[in-house]
């Protein structure tokens, strides 16, 4: 078992009359999937290492609504997002950063028209900044040299405009970057999106998560690194299902900067 990481609650802190520097928002994939887990424990232990001040809702956090606005529920979703708004209003939280692209795209351009403005950041931008700022030293490590290729996820890429702190950040390990061919606003969506994730795809020749994880295989890279759960999951299920789980895995960029300061 690893080591527990104690993290406060806002309302913790606000007992305690602190008031914490963001927020971290885990989501659902983040807080019940057991391999997004070990996305959110790595970015906890990277904001500790970083004396970064923040918090989480705990049980008072909900789902964003994405899923149900996605999959056409617009009602459901705007219960869903009021709910969170007023919890987020009651305790003046200001800045919002998560893990979870599409999370991150709901509250920073969704929330906002229901009553919730909000400065929201994506983990790899928060971690960007503190690394600018020199909070938090990247180093290569045991990554040092290797052979890492990027999959863009449609919400933080082409739904958001940001390809380049992902980059920066794998970059500052040293590593070797290998694009894939359909990368950046060309970028191909490992087929989690728009509610896909939860049903299983139609009819066709290929599973988009195959072809994806075929490109990201071609570029000939020793990781496969990712900067969302949905996509970790559909290219994990690829990698799977090229027999080379063992040899290729598929990583959030916070891990790969917290094992590399072996956190």
């Amino acid at each position: 078992m690893g080591s527990l990481i104690h993290i406060p609650t806002w309302a913790e802190c606000q007992a305690k009359g602190q008031l914490p520097e963001v927020l971290f928002w885990v989501g659902c994939a983040g807080s019940f999937d057991d391999r997004a887990k070990k996305i959110t424990k790595a970015f906890a232990k990277l904001l500790q290492s970083s004396n970064v001040s923040f918090a989480v809702l705990g049980a008072e956090e909900s789902c964003t609504g994405d899923p149900a606005k996605r999959a056409g529920n617009e009602f459901l979703f705007q219960m869903q997002a009021l709910m969170n708004i007023e919890v987020l209003n009651g305790y003046g939280v200001g800045k919002i950063v998560t893990t979870c692209p599409h999370c991150f795209n709901t509250l920073k351009n969704e929330y906002p028209d229901l009553g919730g403005q909000y400065d929201v950041m994506h983990h790899t931008q928060f971690l960007k900044e503190l690394m600018t700022s020199g909070r938090l030293k990247v180093e290569g490590g045991h990554f040092r040299g290797k052979k890492i290729t990027y999959h863009d996820p449609c919400y933080l890429g082409r739904a958001n405009g940001e390809y380049q702190a992902p980059r920066d950040l794998l970059t500052a390990l040293e590593i070797e970057l290998i694009e894939m061919k359909r990368c950046k606003t060309k970028g191909l969506c490992c087929g989690a999106g728009g509610a896909q994730m939860f049903k299983e795809p139609e009819k066709g020749d290929k599973d988009i998560n195959m072809e994806r994880t075929e490109e990201a295989l071609d570029t000939g890279s020793e990781i496969i690194a990712t900067g969302c759960p949905f996509c970790n999951t559909m290219m994990t299920d690829g990698v799977k299902g090229d027999q080379q789980e063992r040899t290729v895995p598929v990583m959030d960029i916070a891990e790969l900067i917290a094992q590399a300061a072996d956190l």
